[in-house]
C-alpha cells in the first residue's frame, strides 16, 4: 500500500489514562506517524496509525478486521478480562463494532435505516422542541454558574437517541453514571466488570420488555425486523443497543461542549459566525476537525502481515485509530492555518472523525444535525454566555476512548 513519507517510529507512546494534556498527546502521535507503537492503559501494546492517508487506506484494508478472534494477545491470555477496554471489543461478532463483510452489512442495513439522511431530517422538529424546552429548563438559574454539559449538551442527544429506541426518560441519569464508568480508562476492574454486567442486564431487559409489549420505537423495529428469516437475535438486538445508545448519545454530547469551548476561548472566530461570515455547519465540521468527540477507537485485528511504509503490522497485532493526531496532520489540513488552531476559514482538507470506510459512524448526520441546531439556538437565547471558570480548569474525563470534559461550567447570563 502507498504510504506518506514519513515512516513510523520506533517510540512507543505511553497513553496518558487521565488525559492530563490531550493537545500535546496529539502532537506526539502525530510526529511518531504514520504508525507508531503505543502502550494503553493496563501496560496492553498496540499500533496505532495517526496520519490521515494512512488512516484512510488501512481503515479500508479486508486484511484488518475487528473479530477480537484474531488478536493473539488476547487469545494466548496475556491481556486479563478484567482489563477495562475489552468492554469496548465485543467478545463475539454480534453488533455493528465487532462485525466485517457480508455479517457487518447484514446488520447496518437493519440497524442504520433509523440514520438514514430522510430519516434523520423528520426529527428535525422533534430536535427544535426538545432544545427549547431544555433552554427553559435553565432559564430560572440563568445568572448563577450551572454545568452546561449535564443541563444541556448530555441531556438534547439523550432525549433524541432514547425517544428513538424507547428508552425511559426516567433513567437517562442512570444511564449517565453507568457511562461515565464505563468510558474511563481509570475506572478499577471489579467496579467495571460490574457496570459492563449492569448494561448487559439493563438491554436484556428492555429487549424483553419490548418483546412482551411492543411500542413505537426503533427497539421494536428491530424485534421484528427481517420477517423474510434474516431476523435478529435478541443478543444481535442487545449488542445494536449498546452500541447505538452509547454512541449515539456520547459522540453528539462532546461535541456541543467542545464547540462551545472553542468558540468561548477563540472570541476572534466567534465574531465571525456573529456577523454571519461563517455558518453554523462550518462550525461543527471544524469542532469536528480541531477537537474530535473520539479520541482513539480500538481495535482492528491483522489477519496477516501488513507493510505501511518501513513498518509491518505483524498478524494477529491490534491497530487503533488515533483521530486526534490524524487531526493534526498537516499533509490533509495544511500548514497555514497550523491544525493546532480552530480557524472557521480553514480551506484546506478534510476531517474523518465519524470514521472512514464501512465502518463509518451511521450516526454522523444525526450528529451533525443536532449540533447546526442546538449551538445557533443556545447562543440566540444567551448571547452573553462564557465560561464560569478559567478554560484553562477546564479538565478532561480521564478516558483514552472519549474526548469528553467532566463538566462545562457557564454563566448564561452574567
Amino acid at each position: 500500500m502507498s504510504c506518506p513519507v514519513r515512516h513510523g517510529s520506533a517510540e512507543t507512546v505511553v497513553l496518558d489514562p487521565y488525559v492530563t494534556d490531550l493537545p500535546a498527546e496529539r502532537e506526539k502521535l502525530y510526529a511518531a506517524g504514520p504508525l507508531t507503537r503505543v502502550e494503553l492503559p493496563g501496560g496492553v501494546g498496540a499500533w496505532a496509525v495517526t496520519h490521515h492517508e494512512a488512516g484512510r487506506e488501512l481503515l479500508t484494508d479486508s486484511r484488518l478486521v475487528k473479530d477480537v478472534a484474531h488478536w493473539e494477545d488476547l487469545q494466548s491470555g496475556r491481556i486479563p478480562q478484567t482489563w477495562p477496554l475489552l468492554s469496548t471489543i465485543p467478545p463475539t461478532p454480534t453488533n455493528l463494532l465487532g462485525t466485517d463483510g457480508a455479517e457487518h452489512r447484514r446488520l447496518r442495513l437493519l440497524t442504520a435505516r433509523a440514520f438514514s439522511a430522510r430519516s434523520v431530517e423528520r426529527l428535525r422538529p422533534r430536535i427544535h422542541e426538545l432544545t427549547t424546552e431544555l433552554l427553559d429548563a435553565m432559564e430560572p438559574k440563568a445568572d448563577q454558574p450551572l454545568d452546561l454539559k449535564s443541563r444541556f449538551a448530555f441531556q438534547l442527544p439523550m432525549n433524541v437517541i432514547g425517544e428513538l429506541y424507547g428508552v425511559d426518560r426516567s433513567e437517562f441519569g442512570y444511564l449517565s453514571e453507568l457511562y461515565v464508568k464505563f468510558f474511563s480508562s481509570v475506572t478499577p476492574p471489579e467496579e467495571f466488570l460490574e457496570v459492563y454486567s449492569t448494561l448487559e442486564r439493563y438491554y436484556d431487559d428492555m429487549v424483553a420488555a419490548k418483546r412482551a409489549e411492543p411500542g413505537e420505537d426503533l427497539t421494536t423495529e428491530l424485534l421484528q425486523a427481517g420477517e423474510n428469516g434474516d431476523a435478529l437475535t435478541d443478543l444481535e438486538v442487545r449488542g445494536t443497543l449498546q452500541v447505538t445508545v452509547a454512541a449515539g448519545h456520547e459522540t453528539t454530547v462532546n461535541l456541543l461542549c467542545n464547540a462551545v469551548r472553542a468558540l468561548l476561548t477563540h472570541p476572534e472566530q466567534f465574531d465571525l459566525v456573529k456577523r454571519g461570515e461563517v455558518g453554523w455547519d462550518t462550525v461543527v465540521e471544524e469542532t469536528l476537525r480541531f477537537d474530535p468527540p473520539t479520541s482513539n477507537m480500538i481495535f482492528r485485528f491483522a489477519t496477516e502481515d501488513v507493510e505501511v511504509g518501513d513498518v509491518t503490522i505483524k498478524k494477529g497485532e491490534a491497530l487503533m485509530v488515533s483521530y486526534g493526531a490524524i487531526s493534526r496532520d498537516r499533509d490533509e489540513h495544511g500548514e497555514v492555518p497550523h491544525p493546532d488552531t480552530f480557524d472557521l476559514t480553514r480551506s484546506k482538507g478534510r476531517h474523518m472523525s465519524f470514521g472512514y470506510g464501512p465502518h463509518v459512524c451511521p450516526g454522523a448526520t444525526l450528529a451533525r444535525m443536532e449540533g447546526q441546531i442546538a449551538l445557533p439556538m443556545l447562543f440566540e437565547r444567551y448571547p452573553d454566555l462564557r465560561l464560569a471558570v478559567p478554560a484553562e480548569e477546564l479538565r478532561n474525563h480521564p478516558s483514552i476512548i472519549v474526548n469528553s470534559l467532566q463538566e462545562l461550567p457557564v454563566l448564561l447570563r452574567p
